[in-house]
C-alpha cells in the first residue's frame, strides 16, 4: 500500500511515523507513505498558499491550484483508489472505514488548513470526505495521522499476531470484552476464574457476553445496528 499525504506542515506529521508500529510497517516495506509540502507546488517568493475568501468573512481559505498542481502531478505516476480529504464535516470514520480503506492499493489524504479549501477542490479531486469526530482541529495533519494509524495496523503482516486486530473493539459491532493478565490477584482484586479453566469455548463464550454486556452499558446504539 501506498499513501500520500498532501500538508502545509509535513513536520507536524513525520514524528508518528518514525516510532513503533508505523515505524516497522515502512521498515519492512508493507507501506510506503510518502509526504507532499504543498508550498512546494506554489509560485512566487512567499510560497502562499491560501488567499482571502471571495464574498467576505473571516478565515483564510487553500487555494486550488498548488493543490491540484500536487494532487495531478502523483496521478500522472500511478493510479489512485481514493482522494481522501480530512474535513469536520466528512464521514465519521469508524472500523469499517479503516477496514475497507486498508485494502486499497494507493491513497492520497489531503490535510485541510485555515478555514478549509476551496470547494472546487472538493467538486474535482476528492473522492472521500473524513472526519475523527465532531469538533475542529487547527489543520487535517492530527486527522490524517489517525487515520493511517486505523488502516496500516489492519495490513497483513504489520501486527505481530494478525488474529489481534479481529478481536479489536466495533470490528463486530460491539466493544472489546475485559482482559487481564499477571498478577492473578492484585489488592483484593481477583482475575475471573473462567480464564484459568481451560475450557476455551466457555472461555470465549464468557468473553463473548462480556462483550455484549460492556457494549449495552456503554455504547447501547452499536446493538441498534
Amino acid at each position: 500500500m501506498r499513501i500520500d499525504i498532501i500538508t502545509v506542515l509535513p513536520e507536524l506529521l513525520k514524528s508518528p511515523f518514525e516510532a513503533s508500529i508505523l515505524k516497522r510497517a515502512i521498515d519492512a516495506d508493507l507501506v510506503e507513505v510518502h509526504f507532499h509540502n504543498l508550498r512546494d507546488y506554489t509560485t512566487g517568493n512567499y510560497k502562499s498558499v491560501d488567499d482571502y475568501q471571495f464574498g467576505g468573512g473571516a478565515g483564510m481559505v487553500m487555494l486550488i491550484e498548488p493543490i491540484d498542481k500536487c494532487i495531478s502531478g502523483l496521478k500522472a505516476e500511478r493510479d489512485y483508489d481514493d482522494v481522501i480529504y480530512m474535513t469536520p464535516d466528512g464521514e465519521t470514520l469508524n472500523q469499517g472505514i479503516a477496514n475497507t480503506l486498508s485494502l486499497k492499493e494507493n491513497i492520497i489524504i489531503l490535510c485541510g488548513h485555515y478555514k478549509g479549501v476551496d470547494q472546487r477542490v472538493r467538486d474535482m479531486f476528492v473522492t472521500k470526505e473524513i472526519s475523527i469526530g465532531d469538533y475542529v482541529l487547527s489543520g487535517g495533519e492530527l486527522g490524517a495521522a489517525v487515520l493511517c494509524d486505523s488502516i496500516i495496523r489492519l495490513i497483513p503482516g504489520v501486527l505481530g499476531n494478525e488474529t489481534s486486530a479481529l478481536t479489536d473493539s466495533f470490528q463486530d459491532n460491539l466493544l472489546a470484552p475485559p482482559i487481564y493478565t499477571r498478577p492473578r490477584e492484585y489488592k483484593g482484586h481477583n482475575v475471573p476464574e473462567i480464564l484459568f479453566s481451560g475450557n476455551f469455548p466457555k472461555i470465549e463464550k464468557w468473553r463473548e457476553d462480556q462483550a455484549y454486556q460492556r457494549t449495552k452499558d456503554r455504547r447501547p446504539d452499536l446493538l441498534e445496528d
